[in-house]
């Protein structure tokens, strides 16, 4: 596999990353969801590895978690590093 192909799938995992944490974020709206059910149980395991340090290292702001604004910074300085380095 080339550097290229490698930098192409990083940065569609990046995307995709994205997405999901972007939905996590709408779905926080509604209280009622049962996040043990499935597809959110999925969604929750798959973001909450990469929010939970965000969350520790900053705390909420009025009952605001600003940390998946936080992480969003983060991932797009990722992206911008990444599709210059491939």
């Amino acid at each position: 596999m080339s550097f290229p192909a490698i930098g192409a799938i990083l940065l569609t995992l990046l995307d995709l990353l994205t997405w999901l944490i972007i939905g996590r974020c709408l779905l926080s709206f509604f209280p009622a969801l049962n996040w043990g059910a499935q597809p959110w149980r999925t969604l929750y395991a798959l973001t909450e590895p990469v929010m939970e340090p965000f969350r520790r290292l900053i705390p909420s702001m009025g009952g605001i978690d600003i940390s998946p604004m936080i992480l969003f910074m983060v991932l797009q300085i990722l992206r911008a590093v990444l599709s210059t380095a491939f």
